[in-house]
């Protein structure tokens, strides 16, 4: 069975830093993209940041460049979001998702996911 096993959500004052972690059983990580995706109350959810296991290109929200860094380890198979300058809009619950392919950035692109992460900035 695979599974992607998420870790390091929580409250955090605005401001503030948190770092997000992504254990994926097997080697699912290692080639194919790996995405974070959040989903606040009555909203869709929306892409983060994305690598590419091999080459490891990345890509980001608009609403997160310059904040959010998201990086591999591959002797881990485990796949991270730094999140620094939090701000109360980024409170949602988080989910890492593996398997990617033809576009990093969208959810149908995925086939696996973890089962999510809450994280809460307060203002």
């Amino acid at each position: 069975q695979v599974q992607l096993i998420e870790s390091g959500g929580g409250l955090v004052q605005a401001g503030g830093s948190l770092r997000l972690s992504c254990a994926a059983s097997g080697r699912i990580l290692k080639y194919y993209a790996a995405g974070w995706f959040r989903q606040a109350p009555g909203k869709e959810r929306e892409f983060v940041a994305a690598i590419m296991w091999t080459g490891g290109s990345t890509y980001y929200a608009d609403s997160v460049k310059g904040r959010f860094t998201i990086s591999r380890d591959n002797a881990k198979n485990t796949v991270y979001l730094q999140m620094d300058s939090l701000k109360p809009e980024d409170t949602a619950v988080y989910y890492c998702a593996a398997g990617g392919s033809t576009d990093p950035t969208i959810v149908r692109s995925y086939l696996y996911w973890g089962q999510g992460t809450q994280v809460t900035v307060s203002s």
